[in-house]
């Protein structure tokens, strides 16, 4: 996949790297973009620096009215943070939006933004948020920019070989401000967006000021609805001027035909989400769906990966903890953590479903956060803490979601099976009495090609009754 691994201590570490290899090199952080990228030869580096454990990265600060992420701050991250969902509601439901647990524990919106495809779903909050972005480079210094000049095209930045995306800064929503976001998936979790908008409201006086309309999923890059900003200005959101706007809005769509739909019906349902998003705006209902207390997998943790100076040894080793073992792996620094877990270790346990991140087969535990295995690079788990399926039993006794699937008959073929218990058993510990749709939730990164899902879903909730 890549010749040479590096895992940086600092971020001057990283810019050095970056000075010295180029456009060979790329950064990885959460690496659930690029890995998927490089497997299918969209991006092919020869130099990889991890920078996911560099301290002070995953910060949120809020300063002066302005919140700063740091470029490890994952989405889950976001979701969690309760001044974020309170003062930047957009984001927060954008990132909740985002694939499922597993990838939402990883992926980091910094990536998201680096990935620039214009369906990913957090620059389209970002974008009607005012964001910038904080470019840092060994040779140039640092440099600040508006995020709707980051954005060149599909896959093209302003980012230069050399630079390393650090932070994300957007102004705090105000007292009179609100705002949301709005997406159309073709199923309900793990579901690139069709379209997706986002809507950024002053009131004044029962009047609107200085609205926001951004669109993403209908051109290169993410849009600004302008003829519909400029025409709600000084209006009451009532139905008609909903309507109208909503309208106004489908002229900044400029979409393809795809495999997930035409353009014909991006534009339709432009406006179908801008008048969604409005009312909800109008009548307050736009946080209703938002959960108090959002299913994360990240167990027992604060959702915060450890971090400290772990360089790889020299000799390219990988030393590692797995179900409470010590392992030292040779010659899997160009692999991934689900290869290594099978071809070197020889646990089994861990299935290939997709490679992708899509089906959940490959969950592990990674610091105790569940995680894909499939799209985390193997040298990730050097002094990190990893568990399987094989070391969830207890004083051993198979884990009381393992006895429920074996007591409830939920297993059909079995190859999701793995998967899914390692998905309910972080579960339970974060949540022990988690409710039916929480363990839903919980699932959304789990596929099962049999349909056994009834089975599944009642396993869980029979473990949560167990000892």
């Amino acid at each position: 996949m890549w010749q040479e691994y590096f895992q940086s201590a600092s971020v001057d570490e990283a810019l050095e790297l970056l000075a010295q290899y180029g456009k060979d090199a790329r950064i990885i952080n959460g690496g659930t973009d690029l890995l998927i990228e490089i497997e299918r030869k969209i991006r092919t580096p020869q130099v990889v620096i991890d920078v996911s454990r560099v301290p002070g990265l995953d910060e949120i600060r809020l300063e002066d009215g302005t919140f700063h992420l740091g470029a490890s701050v994952t989405h889950n991250q976001v979701v969690g943070n309760k001044l974020l969902v309170e003062r930047a509601y957009p984001l927060a439901r954008a990132c909740w939006e985002v694939g499922a647990p597993q990838i939402r524990n990883r992926g980091t919106v910094a990536g998201n933004l680096i990935t620039a495809s214009p369906a990913n779903d957090t620059i389209t909050p970002l974008w009607a948020m005012g964001a910038w972005v904080t470019l840092k480079s060994a040779a140039r210094g640092t440099r600040q920019i508006p995020l709707d000049e980051f954005m060149h095209g599909v896959r093209r930045t302003a980012l230069e070989p050399d630079e390393m995306l650090t932070e994300i800064s957007f102004p705090a929503l105000k007292p009179n401000e609100r705002g949301t976001f709005v997406k159309l998936g073709l199923r309900r979790a793990q579901a690139i967006s069709v379209v997706n908008v986002a809507v950024v409201l002053e009131i004044q006086g029962g009047k609107v000021e200085s609205p926001w309309i951004t669109l993403g999923s209908v051109a290169p890059t993410i849009v600004a609805a302008s003829e519909a900003q400029e025409f709600l200005s000084g209006k009451t959101l009532d139905d008609a001027m909903i309507e109208q706007t909503a309208r106004l809005a489908m002229n900044a769509a400029r979409p393809i035909d795809d495999i997930r739909g035409t353009a014909e019906y991006r534009r339709e349902m432009v406006r179908v989400l801008i008048a969604r998003g409005l009312r909800q705006l109008r009548d307050g209902s736009e946080r209703e769906d938002f959960p108090a207390n959002p299913v994360m997998l990240w167990g027992q943790t604060n959702g915060r990966f450890p971090t400290s100076n772990v360089q790889l040894p020299t000799a390219n080793s990988i030393e590692t903890t797995v179900n409470g073992k010590s392992h030292t792996v040779k010659g899997a620094h160009d692999k991934t953590l689900l290869r290594m877990l099978r071809e070197d270790i020889g646990l089994n346990g861990t299935k290939e479903g997709c490679a992708e991140g899509e089906c959940g087969a490959c969950t592990v535990f990674l610091d105790g956060i569940a995680v894909m295995s499939c799209l985390v690079p193997a040298a990730r788990a050097h002094r990190a803490g990893i568990v399987t399926i094989e070391g969830l039993k207890r004083d051993g006794r198979l884990h009381p979601v393992q006895r429920a699937f074996v007591e409830t008959g939920a297993v059909q073929c079995g190859y999701c099976t793995p998967g899914f218990i390692m998905s309910g058993a972080n579960l339970l510990e974060e949540k022990s009495n988690s409710a039916r749709g929480e363990i839903q939730q919980a699932l959304t990164g789990n596929l099962c090609r049999c349909t056994g899902y009834y089975k599944i879903v009642e396993a869980i909730e029979k473990a949560a009754t167990m000892d």
